[in-house]
């Protein structure tokens, strides 16, 4: 769920090399971009879907006609969808991913992210939602006091998404800012925002892609004999002789009952205790 003001330009889906390949590019420059895109009736009712706009935004450049679209309304549910012009493999390629977001209202629990779908018959646009299959997911969100830039790679062997390891901060506030996803041929990656580099890495190291190398042999079990204190108590240290006799408090040796104690009228004298020198604490062995 986002509120609105959420501005969405420029989205560029392109296979890096050198004949680079544009496979989605929308810039939201007309009004038919609404026959492009196919917005999820099924997915919730109507009164929970938010509308969208074309708009230049509330300020912009010196060109009113470099426009986006809007959502419209707060606290309702955005989503849309458009199919690539073509089917790809990315297999030994570069892939980048990039768009442009403003967020002209400050949003307490909203997100902008995009995600790479895996389309054909199988895939239902008008029931598009959250729970749809993707591939990829890239983008910012933030709900309460969990903000980052998402990046959630799907992996094909655990069939399930898998988020980065270490989450990706983002700056809110209400100017415009191109993020960009580029997943690289040689196992590594990098998101940049505005064009400065944010997170770069190793796509097996910083994302748990493939099971791990090693498991626990399902064939071994623990040994009945196995003890798995590290220490234990030294059974030759046993308690000296007299140590339960030795009290916390003694009487205190250098007090005196006063001369005008009146045993009738006071009650009867009591030695005033004062703590033991002798006293060690409760034993314990070594």
């Amino acid at each position: 769920m986002i509120r609105r003001y959420l501005a969405l330009a420029a989205l560029t889906l392109a296979s890096s090399s050198t004949n680079a390949k544009i496979y989605f590019e929308e810039r939201f420059n007309d009004n038919e971009w609404a026959d492009r895109w196919t917005i999820p009736t099924n997915w919730k009712s109507k009164g929970e879907l938010g509308e969208w706009s074309r708009t230049a935004g509330e300020w912009h450049g010196p060109d009113s006609k470099d426009t986006a679209i809007r959502t419209k309304d707060d606290m309702r549910f955005y989503g849309l969808s458009a199919p690539l012009t073509e089917a790809f493999n990315n297999k030994g390629k570069d892939l980048i991913i990039q768009y442009t977001v403003k967020t002209e209202e400050l949003q307490d629990c909203g997100g902008a992210y995009i995600k790479l779908l895996p389309g054909g018959d199988a895939f239902d646009a008008d029931s598009f939602g959250g729970d749809a299959p993707y591939a990829i997911m890239f983008g910012p969100d933030q709900c309460g006091g969990t903000k980052r830039t998402h990046v959630i790679l799907r992996s094909e062997t655990k069939d399930e998404n898998i988020l980065i390891s270490d989450d990706i901060p983002y700056t809110k506030d209400r100017l415009s800012h191109l993020y960009r996803l580029h997943l690289k041929s040689d196992d590594t990656y990098s998101v940049t925002v505005d064009g400065a580099v944010v997170r770069e890495g190793s796509l097996s190291e910083d994302f748990a892609l493939l099971h791990p190398k090693t498991i626990p042999d399902p064939e071994v079990s623990k040994p009945d004999d196995w003890v798995d204190d590290a220490t234990i108590d030294d059974p030759n240290d046993l308690k000296p002789d007299g140590w339960d006799d030795i009290q916390a408090e003694i009487p205190d040796p250098s007090a005196n009952k006063p001369e005008d104690w009146d045993d009738e009228e006071d009650g009867e004298w009591e030695v005033p205790l004062v703590p033991n020198p002798d006293f060690k604490g409760v034993w314990s062995p070594k």
